[in-house]
């Protein structure tokens, strides 16, 4: 630590400037994204699009829903050009304040951070949406046609990419709790054939449709995190960990 006599009234006037300054670069990206709207909206709409019945488009139903629906795409897509400035900005604001050791761990967790984020977001694009978007379209018939809406839709892709993207935190997640000792190795490789069926479960759940590939395809990314969080608890976890329940003594 180095700023440890720093007066509250210095680090105010630091966060501000740097706020400025990552608020400057999403407005830059903002703009950025926006002159590529139309092509970013088709990205977003290809999944959908690919499985729309004949007769049947994305559609908006309001005055301004598509001029919002552009919007807000290119916010999104502003966030994201602007994350390496303001993840810029928020190192530097913090750096100062942690220890040697604390800075070791933090550029690879948010650089793993992000991998395992946009990994999340890429699988339920690629993967998932093909399947779901295929199995909701049987539905539509001659008593039903399907005619989405583009903020619909666009608030369906980002809410999904969303819950992917954090579900595939799991590895991030179980370091942190390995190294608070809230889990432990042995702890979970005991649960590990509930952690299993759960995760099966909620993939029979969640996943349009009754066929097991579509199911294989989204538990088996998930047990595979798993399997890795248990590695990494395993390699990164505190030796004298909570909830460690004692050997059992031998028999006789």
């Amino acid at each position: 630590m180095t700023d440890d006599k720093m007066p509250l009234t210095a680090h105010l006037e630091e966060l501000r400037k740097r706020l400025i300054v990552c608020c400057i670069a999403i407005v830059v990206g903002f703009c950025v994204a926006y002159a590529f709207k139309e092509s970013l909206f088709e990205f977003v709409a290809r999944p959908l699009r690919a499985h729309l019945p004949e007769g049947s488009s994305l559609q908006y139903i309001g005055v301004a829903e598509a001029f919002v629906t552009y919007l807000k795409i290119s916010l999104i897509a502003g966030l994201f050009l602007a994350m390496p400035v303001i993840l810029y900005e928020v190192w530097m604001f913090v750096a100062p304040g942690l220890y040697e050791k604390e800075k070791r761990y933090v550029l690879p967790l948010v650089f793993f951070s992000l991998v395992f984020f946009l990994g999340g977001a890429a699988f339920c694009y690629f993967v998932v949406f093909p399947f779901a978007f295929r199995f909701f379209m049987t539905f539509s018939g001659e008593s039903l046609r399907a005619m989405p809406t583009t903020q619909h839709y666009l608030s369906f892709a980002w809410h999904m990419m969303l819950a992917f993207g954090l579900v595939f935190e799991m590895p991030i997640a179980f370091f942190f709790l390995g190294r608070m000792g809230l889990v432990t190795y042995k702890g979970l490789v005991r649960q590990r054939r509930y952690a299993i069926v759960l995760v099966f479960v909620a993939a029979a759940m969640l996943t349009p449709g009754p066929d097991v590939l579509s199911q294989l395809l989204l538990a088996g990314p998930l047990v595979i995190l798993f399997e890795l969080s248990l590695q990494i608890v395993r390699l990164t976890g505190r030796k004298s960990q909570w909830g460690e329940e004692p050997e059992e003594a031998p028999a006789g």
